[in-house]
């Protein structure tokens, strides 16, 4: 009882130091410079209590409180396998000065500025539209179907869309929606499920991850205490006895706490992606467990990253039960293990910098993925791009490069940017990170749709130094596809799986890079891509999957399926591509791997509340 009154009363200082840091902010930002900077207009139009507004029905959730609607108590479960004492605590002592992200923007000119909006506010209103058919035909539900307007349950009938899109509607300045929605998620029941077993990473992402962030953003109270709800959920997935996480939680089993069994093997971004969310649940509520669980993981991620089979990656499967992160012959840095690496360097921001351990990991994977899946592709136009494939190891030990490429693996160029920056390593930045987003680029721009296929294959150069196109090689590797077909692109000698599925991949690294070096090019591209996905999935209620980007014959044909994502990552990256560069500043937050800013703590400044 006292540790909660504790925790409460932190919050609530948190509240007051939040209020007077805004004022001060409008103080000295909006008077010399006309208006304020789009960070904290939106702060005071989301934030600030609302009085006497009749132009809305809703009740703003922050003039009432809100009630949690649970029928179960997570934190009550009594384990099998506790936790070993004494707890590890999150890192001591005051965040390092880590190297600023963000590149320093000069100020636009009214004709930049103006049509850099326009195009941003097409961005909100696809939004709207998908937000507004959601609501009427798929309200509290996990994903509304964009065709026949129905609706499907994914994740446990937890309002996946709903929770996902949460800081979505907050960072397009949706208050109405905003606040009718945190309202909703009072009456989420983490104490049911529509499904016997809960996946512990798709729950973590979308679900611990979006409310997390809409807390950061908002400081809605009733928000954290459903991430806390769900945190206690997810924990009792560690009720296991080395205290590895089980991939997925047998719902009802877990509830009376006799432990569970961790799977023989799971994809290496299952228990990879689990940190970020719990360390920073810790982070905001002072309880230390969730960070334990979760650095016990990445402890046996860390002690057998020089033992693999490729030193510096880990394969793609790995054996939780048995702690084996070493054994497997496939590596990638895309599907089944993409978030496992894309976390590293964003745990080493978001604990500022004080676990060495994420920084080692980090140079080592870095170094390592980079001669090993990354290839220059041959091209008719010879432009200095890089792709990305996956790799095997036989069993004499060499290593072979299958050049497939996959739209998942698309977020890399992000990473090697963020990394970059992090680390003091210019050469990530433009050799790698760049080439690899330009590499995205060029897939969607490349098909008469303007959209990148799922997956694809192209033709490796021998060296990424010079690579001149030879038009015998090109006939003779796509005689070795059967999947070649000739509609396709010179270049491609396949499209595997000639889908679109509403994917954030690519537009993430190019936000990313955007920020990180100011090039335009990169909003010029972003609104290329905007474009092309929003003409080509349309419907008449949302947006949907495309069957096959490879052909331009419109109306394309399309599946009934929009994943959360699709509001929570790929249209927030749309939008934050064309909006000023200090609304979620890199500088300030990292993002999730379902987009969802989290506050990062500050070797300057007065920290977020607990941090």
């Amino acid at each position: 009882m006292m540790q909660r009154q504790f925790r409460v009363g932190r919050i609530r200082a948190r509240h007051l130091l939040l209020a007077a840091v805004a004022l001060l902010a409008l103080f000295y930002l909006a008077a010399p410079h006309g208006a304020p900077p789009e960070s904290v207009r939106l702060e005071r139009l989301m934030n600030e209590p609302r009085h006497g507004a009749a132009r809305t029905k809703i009740l703003s959730s922050s003039a009432k409180r809100l009630v949690s609607n649970s029928s179960f108590d997570w934190s009550k479960v009594d384990f099998k396998y506790p936790a070993p004492t004494p707890l590890r605590q999150l890192p001591a002592g005051r965040p390092i000065s880590l190297p600023p992200v963000q590149h320093t923007f000069a100020r636009e000119s009214p004709a930049e500025a103006k049509l850099r909006e326009e195009r941003r506010q097409k961005v909100k209103a696809l939004f709207q539209k998908n937000w507004a058919s959601y609501r009427k035909y798929a309200w509290m539900k996990d994903a509304l179907q964009p065709l026949s307007a129905g609706y499907k349950e994914q994740f446990s009938g937890w309002a996946a869309t709903l929770v996902d899109a949460l800081d979505t509607l907050w960072i397009m300045g949706m208050r109405d929606e905003f606040d009718e929605a945190v309202e909703a998620v009072a009456g989420i029941d983490f104490g049911r499920s529509s499904s016997a077993s809960v996946n512990m990473f798709e729950v973590n992402i979308r679900y611990l991850g979006g409310l997390l962030a809409a807390y950061d953003l908002s400081g809605r109270e009733v928000l954290l205490t459903k991430a806390t709800e769900l945190g206690d959920l997810l924990y009792a997935g560690y009720n296991t006895k080395n205290r590895m996480p089980v991939d997925f939680i047998d719902f009802e089993g877990a509830k009376n706490g006799r432990g569970l069994l961790v799977e023989s093997s799971v994809v290496s971004a299952s228990p990879g992606t689990l940190s970020m969310e719990m360390t920073h649940l810790s982070q905001v509520t002072g309880d230390p467990k969730y960070y334990d669980a979760v650095s016990r993981v990445m402890d046996v991620f860390a002690k057998g990253q020089a033992w693999t089979k490729i030193p510096g990656i880990w394969p793609i499967y790995v054996s939780m039960r048995t702690e084996d992160v070493t054994a497997g012959s496939f590596f990638s840095i895309a599907g089944s293990a993409d978030s496992l690496y894309e976390y590293i360097p964003k745990m080493h921001a978001l604990l500022g910098g004080l676990e060495p351990k994420y920084e080692e990991m980090s140079k080592a994977f870095l170094e390592t993925a980079n001669s090993t899946f990354f290839f220059r592709p041959m091209l008719p136009s010879e432009e200095n791009l890089l792709m990305i494939g996956t790799a095997s190891v036989n069993d004499n030990g060499t290593v072979n490069l299958d050049p497939e490429s996959e739209h998942l693996g698309c977020f890399v160029g992000g990473v090697y940017g963020l990394a970059g920056r992090l680390f003091r390593r210019p050469d990530w930045v433009e050799d790698i990170g760049a080439k690899l987003t330009h590499g995205c680029i060029y897939a969607y721009r490349s098909m008469p749709t303007g959209m990148m296929p799922e997956r694809y294959n192209m033709v490796p150069c021998a060296s990424r130094e010079s690579c001149a196109w030879d038009e015998q090689l090109f006939d003779e590797e796509k005689k070795k596809r059967p999947e070649w077909a000739p509609h396709l692109p010179k270049g491609f000698t396949t499209a595997k799986d000639p889908r679109y599925i509403l994917r954030p991949e690519a537009i993430e690294s190019v936000f990313v890079l955007y920020r990180i070096t100011g090039r335009r090019e990169y909003q010029e591209a972003a609104w290329d891509m905007f474009e092309a996905v929003s003409n080509g999935t349309a419907t008449e209620y949302a947006n949907a999957a495309v069957l096959d980007v490879t052909k331009g014959e419109y109306p394309l044909p399309q599946e009934d399926y929009m994943e959360s994502f699709w509001l929570a990552e790929t249209l927030k990256y749309f939008y934050l591509a064309l909006s000023p560069p200090d609304l979620i500043s890199l500088d300030d937050y990292v993002l999730n791997t379902e987009a969802h800013p989290f506050r990062r703590p500050k070797a300057a400044r007065m920290p977020h509340g607990p941090l």
